[in-house]
């Protein structure tokens, strides 16, 4: 599918200044913002100059062995579309409204299909056809540092949060006007026992009674694959009877260890171009000293720690070495790193993790691009999923997916929506 200039424009964008665009097309700067301001039409000759620009090599990322198409909604920065891209899924579609993780995701994956922020503004009849919707729909919400955060703010959570909760309610509209083959959708494990479990009941209600889909659902830890406790719940539902199981689910008993996905500083450490020394300084075979927490911050965390042991609580930060399995890594870990503190001997203060390392502990093979601030970085990486996790999901589900579209192309009716 190729995108119209003025789309191939906004994808641009993200990835270069008005300037270097301009340079690119051989106009001044006026003239493209009048083009993106939309003062004036996109010629025709902005497409074919913008397409060579952001996909060299004159496709989508595609595999001969495509056997279904997807949709990414709220695709971060693809950490599901990876896993089951892996398993000959096609992305056909993807949502995403953050600006940030929007250039990290054009960055890995070179898309010639709609790209929509906003999904709550699309109309469904928008979104192209495909055999199985995705979707990490946000989960501050439901999780508990998200409904704990509200509480004191004295914030509505759950379904009553209208930025944020009610957007299952658009994945379930996208549902019942396409009727995927299947789906997946992915949250925190809190949003089980959320309001008593009433929202989770809602859901499965949803789904199941006014969709008419066949529903599963699991927590999974993380730790099987990456050497991160990460617990999420994976909700999985098909169109038509398929005989899915969770017990073909391949969860590895053991797990690797932080040593697995740290900076190799005894000379074995990749050269990434990508990176350069932005992470790891290849010279002097030595993570970055930015990385090291400052006399001040270590001093307060220690203290911090302290105050609640002292009370009977269990807050403080979370130290780990090369045998560890970490805790969760979170969106707020840009902050001061304290639930994943890497300890460097003796008396030297521990480290963050680099954000390639967080990359790593989440499943993302060191050939992802990291084109933003570690900042962002860290947001990102800490909302996303584990890929390995959502590669053997794919792996499970795919069977029963190509079923499904095996008997559609049979000519075996499709069950009419009930949800409205």
């Amino acid at each position: 599918m190729h995108l119209q200039p003025a789309t191939l424009l906004k994808q641009a964008r993200t990835r270069y200044t008005q300037r270097e665009l301009a340079r690119h097309i051989g106009k001044d700067i006026r003239t493209l913002r009048r083009w993106e301001t939309g003062q004036t039409p996109c010629p025709d000759m902005l497409g074919p100059a913008l397409q060579l620009l952001l996909f060299p090599s004159g496709t989508a990322k595609q595999s001969e062995n495509n056997r279904f198409r997807f949709i990414d909604l709220f695709a971060g920065i693809g950490g599901i579309r990876s896993g089951f891209e892996t398993h000959g899924g096609q992305c056909v579609f993807t949502s995403e409204w953050n600006d940030f993780s929007k250039k990290t995701y054009l960055e890995n994956f070179a898309d010639l299909h709609p790209f929509a922020g906003d999904i709550t503004r699309m109309d469904a009849d928008e979104i192209p056809d495909h055999d199985v919707l995705l979707a990490g729909f946000p989960c501050q919400p439901f999780s508990i540092a998200g409904v704990s955060k509200k509480n004191a703010l004295g914030k509505p959570h759950g379904f009553e949060c209208t930025t944020q909760g009610t957007l299952f309610f658009d994945v379930a509209r996208i549902i019942a006007r396409k009727r995927p083959a299947a789906f997946l959708l992915e949250n925190v494990k809190n949003l089980l026992s959320h309001d008593k479990g009433n929202t989770f009941k809602v859901i499965l209600q949803t789904l199941r009674d006014e969709l008419g889909y066949e529903v599963h659902y699991k927590v999974i830890d993380g730790q099987h694959f990456t050497p991160q406790h990460r617990e999420r719940i994976v909700i999985v539902g098909f169109r038509e009877n398929s005989g899915f199981s969770w017990d073909s689910l391949q969860l590895p008993a053991q797990g690797p260890r932080l040593g697995s996905i740290l900076h190799a500083t005894d000379g074995s450490e990749p050269v990434l171009e990508w990176d350069g020394n932005r992470f790891f300084d290849h010279e002097k075979q030595r993570i970055q000293p930015k990385y090291t927490l400052t006399p001040n911050l270590w001093a307060y965390l220690q203290a911090y720690a302290q105050k609640h042991r002292a009370a009977g609580n269990g807050f403080g930060f979370g130290l780990v070495s090369k045998d560890s399995v970490t805790r969760t890594l979170s969106a707020r870990y840009y902050k001061d790193g304290s639930e994943i503190l890497v300890s460097q001997g003796g008396r030297k203060r521990p480290r963050r993790l680099t954000p390639r390392e967080c990359a790593r502990l989440m499943g993302f093979p060191d050939t992802f691009r990291i084109p933003v601030s570690d900042t962002q970085a860290y947001r990102q990486f800490g909302n996303s999923v584990v890929v390995p996790v959502m590669q053997e999901v794919a792996r499970i589900m795919a069977p029963h997916v190509l079923e499904i579209l095996e008997q559609d192309a049979g000519g075996r009716a499709i069950s009419l929506p009930l949800f409205a």
